[in-house]
């Protein structure tokens, strides 16, 4: 291994969080399992630098980053298009970028999407917690540089090792268009039965907008109110994706920091593939829902998981 070098933080945007692929096996314990919000973005920029597939990279809400490299090493910008720029100059995304020593970064405002991921060659050297991740929870105080759950932040340093990757790119077809029209693909779940045949078709009829008070933890909706013939549940395990239905019939999407438990009737689960397109929908973006079958949604994950196979 080469001396470890330390990427220092000049300006945090509006919220950078250390990621990884998540925790495992710690719900039972109470505790999210945190992760990359879009598991193909963070999936890529990793493939791009021959990383693991469950190394660190940083996750930029909105960009506004800007840090400096202390040694040579090579990175890559994968999801929202953050206009990048390495010493002033454009720098594109979804592609290896080498970095000389010394150099600054700064990623500018999304034009397209929500959330940019940054990786570097190797990863980032920081400590993993439970569960063997280092995912940031702001809610739980967990996971991040220093284990406390907190956004990067004007001074922090990321050590590194410099490694020098070559020239990769992903192909255009595997870039998404984070405006096109957006159908979220749903399994429907045990509690189906939970709802009339007119509140199903309304909800699958219908088109809703995303609510400015969504946030890792859930996609909050607005649109055609859908009644549960049920209220009050006994609180059972929250699924990833899983779609609850509140009082007031306003659809909710549990995303990556979703409590590990509730009560509310839910109408099923959003394709996982699809919750990575969501991630990148900004309030006020429109969304309908349709139904597919138990094995047409394992057969898309399991194209999609060998794909990645590192």
């Amino acid at each position: 291994m080469n001396q470890l070098a330390a990427m220092e933080v000049l300006h945090g945007g509006m919220l950078a969080l250390l990621q990884d692929a998540g925790r495992r096996s710690v719900m039972e314990s109470g505790l999210a399992t945190g992760g990359a919000a879009d598991g193909h973005a963070y999936a890529w920029v990793n493939r791009l630098l021959a990383n693991s597939a469950d190394a660190s990279v940083i996750e930029v809400t909105l960009g506004g980053l800007q840090v400096r490299f202390a040694a040579m090493t090579t990175i890559a910008l994968t999801g929202a298009d953050c206009q990048p720029r390495l010493n002033g100059d454009v720098i594109p995304m979804w592609q290896t970028v080498v970095v000389p020593a010394g150099a600054e970064l700064h990623l500018g405002h999304v034009r397209k999407g929500l959330r940019s991921y940054l990786a570097v060659a190797g990863g980032f050297y920081v400590e993993r917690s439970l569960g063997g991740s280092c995912s940031t929870v702001l809610r739980e105080g967990m996971g991040g540089l220093d284990n406390t759950g907190r956004r990067l932040e004007a001074g922090d340093c990321l050590r590194y090792e410099p490694i020098v990757r070559p020239h990769q790119a992903v192909s255009g077809r595997f870039i998404p268009d984070y405006q096109q029209p957006l159908t979220l693909r749903v399994v429907l779940g045990a509690q189906v039965d939970s709802f009339s045949n007119a509140s199903l078709n309304t909800f699958f009829s219908s088109s809703y907008m995303l609510s400015p008070k969504s946030d890792r933890m859930g996609i909050r909706l607005e649109g055609a109110s859908i009644a549960s013939l049920r209220t009050g549940l006994i609180s059972e395990g929250i699924a990833l994706g899983a779609i609850q239905v509140p009082a007031d019939g306003q659809p909710i999407i549990l995303m990556q920091d979703r409590q590990t438990i509730g009560g509310y009737p839910k109408l099923g689960s959003v394709l996982p593939l699809d919750l990575y397109a969501l991630a990148q929908r900004q309030p006020g973006a429109e969304l309908k829902f349709s139904p597919i079958s138990l094995f047409e949604a394992q057969q898309s994950m399991v194209t999609f998981l060998k794909f990645f196979r590192f």
